[in-house]
């Protein structure tokens, strides 16, 4: 295992001397109203487009589930879309017209969301004044104050029940299911511990695993806190262009490959590889840093066989626009890495849209997952203001992004941050949640992936990553 393997100043310098990101191909056919490599921009609310991306609905957040748009996750004709306030459960039979089955008001920092079966997870990472949906901000010096995982009975879609609820250091960030037979196991990412609160004590270099029987999912509980990072992690620094790069101290997130017991963890200053044959002991195996590039590892996503890994760099947090001329090609990208059979990562190239924003545009690389097609690496993601990009990276030295839908700007940098948060791909449409303009549906016409609409799935956590049998 190679703990400090940096990606090189060089190779930061060599991509960007050769240019901002590879042009979209096709790219002569994008809307003329899209915003483009010449700098022409959207007015609030305008929609730009490539010619092979379709826009077919849109629904606002609507009161009590009317805070901040977060993740997805899906089964069977439903949707799952977390929001500060709650979550809403979307019948999507019909993509280009989805239904509202049910809103259910229960806020909380995050709500991240994951389904697995009539279980739905959902995580809390605000500090609140007890575990009810009625719950107040509380604060987080206060120990009675809880954080953590609430778990609900989705059976009824249209009327679902609160099961139990499971206090986590730090709270829950985010959660990735690992199912089993006989339980769930969820792996709980926090961070940003600080001695005067009392239930998230430094160095907490820990996730906390969850164990959720599913014959009686009201018995789910903590059951192991490993340490990740027995060194502390990487100790943070200062970038040449005077921003930090992140110290250590938990994990963003963390996406599981069952079929493959591995997982792949993005934790703020490093990004590793766990073996995770035994769910509740999971060991690192490999790890890297990127202390010339990244500012803060984010998430990851495995391509289909298992043999590559995008991690993905917040850097601003998602309340900045990088993606301008001033910050670059590189930083706020995409990492793609080739992993070995023995489960080595090794590093190949940066990808970031290749579209400049404006300065009131909070852009940065956030949420996306897989479009399975035969023989090719074909990623959908949401870049926050930047929109959604559709994006290919079977040659891993050379991705190149092949559509793009985005709004103008409105409610972005000086507003408090907007754009879409999760674009996530679902039997044939892709699905997105919007921070501030609610839930859309997307449609790739790209000849070259239409047999993926052929791939049929009955459930999708993207932090899950399923196996496609691709065609």
């Amino acid at each position: 295992m190679r703990l400090f393997r940096t990606v090189g100043i060089a190779a930061v310098a060599a991509l960007a001397a050769s240019g901002w990101g590879v042009a979209s191909a096709g790219a002569a056919d994008v809307e003329p109203e899209a915003v483009g490599k010449s700098g022409v921009q959207l007015a609030p609310d305008q929609i730009g487009r490539s010619a092979n991306v379709q826009h077919l609905f849109n629904t606002p957040h609507v009161t009590p589930v009317d805070g901040t748009g977060s993740d997805i996750a899906f089964s069977g004709n439903k949707a799952f879309v977390g929001n500060y306030n709650g979550f809403v459960i979307y019948d999507v039979s019909t993509p280009a017209s989805p239904k509202v089955l049910a809103r259910v008001s229960c806020p909380g920092s995050q709500n991240d969301i994951t389904i697995s079966g009539n279980l739905l997870y959902l995580s809390t990472d605000s500090s609140r004044s007890d575990t009810s949906c009625a719950s107040t901000t509380s604060p987080v010096t206060v120990k009675e104050s809880w954080e953590g995982i609430k778990i609900f009975d989705v059976s009824d879609p249209t009327s679902p029940k609160y099961l139990k609820a499971v206090e986590t250091k730090c709270g829950s960030h985010t959660n990735t299911l690992v199912p089993g037979d006989k339980n769930d196991y969820l792996y709980v990412s926090s961070y940003s511990p600080r001695a005067e609160y009392p239930d998230c004590q430094p160095p907490h270099d820990s996730i906390s695993i969850v164990e959720v029987p599913k014959a009686d999912p009201t018995a789910a509980k903590v059951v192991a806190e490993p340490n990740l990072f027995p060194d502390g992690g990487n100790p943070g620094g200062v970038h040449p262009s005077g921003d930090t790069y992140s110290t250590t101290s938990g994990c963003h997130d963390i996406t599981a490959y069952p079929s493959k017991k591995i997982a792949a963890g993005a934790c703020m200053g490093d990004g590793i590889i766990m073996d995770i044959s035994d769910p509740v002991a999971p060991k690192v195996i490999e790890r890297v840093q990127d202390t010339a590039n990244f500012a803060f590892w984010h998430s990851a996503t495995f391509n289909n066989k298992g043999t590559k890994v995008i991690f993905t760099d917040e850097l601003g947090g998602g309340g900045r626009a990088t993606c301008n001329t001033k910050v670059g090609p590189t930083r706020g990208a995409n990492g793609i890495y080739d992993l070995s059979a023995d489960n080595q990562l090794t590093f190949k190239s940066y990808y970031k849209i290749p579209r400049h924003q404006n300065d009131s545009e909070n852009c940065v690389a956030h949420n996306g997952s897989l479009i399975p097609v035969q023989g090719r690496d074909v990623m959908v993601q949401s870049w926050y203001m930047g929109g959604t990009s559709f994006w290919d990276f079977t040659d891993s030295e050379n991705p190149r992004e092949i559509g793009y839908f985005e709004r103008g700007p409105n409610g972005g940098v000086g507003g408090g941050g907007g754009g879409t948060w999760s674009s996530y791909y679902y039997n044939g449409h892709v699905f997105s949640s919007d921070l501030g303009k609610g839930f859309d549906v997307l449609k790739i016409t790209d000849r070259s992936l239409m047999k993926a609409a052929d791939v049929k799935m009955n459930e999708l956590n993207p932090q899950s990553q399923p196996v496609y049998a691709t065609r």
